[in-house]
């Protein structure tokens, strides 16, 4: 399989009763991986549903959930998370299987996750959170707040479909390709060699691949959930994502946007967002600073758009 195609397809992972936790800090360590963010303010383990996870803790402020997309981990957003543990306290963790936190017996399952956040949460003292998830943690970030909307004040969902068939045809054949078979052939892959620069043991590199095919090749449809969302929600993807935009404009429209004109005054205007961020394909978004600059107004609750009439008031 050429190597392109290898990394299009292992990006794609989407990007897709909880057990009693207890939180344990550990001292942050130094990784390669930390070269841009720095080390956390504080790291530690949270037991919930089995799943022994890292979480760290970043910054200070109003309390951000930050979960990664999948094969990634906490640092795969670079320099973003420079930029939001700079305005925010990030709480950022490491999802079932992936950098820090151990697969585990249990299979990955974006619902149980989502539950599982709601206990980390908790577990680490916060009533409220807002919540950006990219690709597979944007999954995670949709049940999270579909299960526990009491939990999340604003939620941002980054090129991640709410159904299996959002994703364009050709890319659904190489997601359910993936296994422990293509371990080998990853080892200069970017997914590989940050998991092993922090995983604690790198032999579950294959488990984690069988895992995450098991997860894409089974089939889903999370409108239930979607329709459950009583915060508001903003949707960002890449103009060239892996996510058909009819799909976008179909997530966007169950969120009640897009589905008539916003009126002279805004007074149609939904409390739901929509971004498209020019140039950007699914394998760069989390890394792009457009990213945080579409997201962290609308999780400020930030609105400095005045109508036209407004403007003219004003001169």
């Amino acid at each position: 399989m050429p190597k392109m195609t290898l990394i299009a397809l292992m990006a794609a992972a989407f990007g897709l009763l909880a057990a009693p936790a207890v939180a344990a800090e550990e001292e942050p360590k130094e990784n390669p991986l930390q070269t841009v963010v720095g080390k956390p303010d504080r790291a530690g383990r949270i037991t919930a549903g089995g799943i022994d996870y890292y979480y760290e803790i970043r910054g200070e402020g109003e309390p951000l959930l930050l979960l990664h997309g999948g094969l990634g981990q906490i640092e795969m957003f670079g320099e973003n998370l420079k930029t939001l543990q700079e305005a925010r306290q990030v709480i950022a963790v490491d999802l079932q299987g992936h950098g820090r936190t151990p697969l585990g017996d249990r299979p990955i399952d974006i619902p149980s996750i989502g539950r599982d956040m709601a206990t980390i949460v908790g577990a680490l003292g916060y009533d409220r959170v807002d919540v950006l998830g990219y690709s597979f943690g944007g999954g995670v970030a949709l049940h999270f707040a579909a299960q526990a909307p009491d939990r999340v004040r604003r939620l941002v969902i980054a090129s991640a479909p709410y159904a299996k068939d959002g994703f364009f045809p050709e890319m659904i054949p190489q997601q359910e390709a993936v296994s422990g078979a293509m371990a080998d052939m990853m080892k200069e892959t970017p997914m590989y060699r940050s998991y092993a620069a922090v995983a604690p043991d790198v032999s579950e590199f294959p488990k984690l691949l069988d895992a995450m095919g098991d997860l894409m090749r089974a089939d889903y449809d999370a409108s239930d959930a979607v329709a459950k969302l009583p915060m508001p929600v903003m949707l960002i993807f890449g103009d060239s994502d892996m996510i058909r935009p009819e799909h976008v404009v179909a997530f966007y429209q169950k969120l009640g946007g897009g589905l008539r004109d916003a009126g002279w005054m805004r007074e149609n205007m939904s409390k739901n967002r929509l971004a498209i961020l020019p140039g950007l394909t699914h394998y760069e978004t989390f890394a792009a600073p457009a990213l945080v600059a579409a997201a962290l107004p609308f999780l400020n609750g930030a609105d400095t758009t005045r109508s036209w009439a407004g403007q003219v008031a004003a001169e």
